[in-house]
């Protein structure tokens, strides 16, 4: 069972629009550098750089040196965890689970006389 610091970690790096949008960027090539990730970003470099800590921080990120540069990578796993243990368990609920189902009860105001 993952412990709770690193889910928690998961969803404040992926509640982040920006740092979505890296992720996506690295789904699409690995091997990015800073550089890189930061063309056509209306943010500065110094602010890329601290998003990519964040999910460095939550391991959805893995990087390597090459020479004077450094390639980030998507680590897939903690999303991979995150869909078992969120997304996987009601993959087999029926639907006729919810059928008599129509939300919470509306309350009324009481009518002043």
């Amino acid at each position: 069972m993952p412990s709770f610091g690193v889910m928690t970690d998961t969803f404040v790096a992926l509640s982040d629009p920006t740092r979505r949008l890296l992720l996506d960027r690295l789904s699409e090539e690995g091997g990015l550098t800073l550089s890189d990730l930061c063309e056509d970003l209306p943010i500065t470099r110094q602010a890329v750089a601290k998003h990519l800590a964040v999910l460095e921080a939550a391991e959805l990120v893995a990087s390597e040196r090459d020479g004077r540069c450094k390639r980030h990578y998507l680590n897939p796993m903690p999303l991979a965890k995150m869909a078992r243990r969120w997304l996987g368990r009601f993959e087999d609920v029926p639907m006729t689970a919810l059928a008599g189902f129509h939300g919470a009860p509306v309350t009324r105001p009481a009518h002043r006389l």
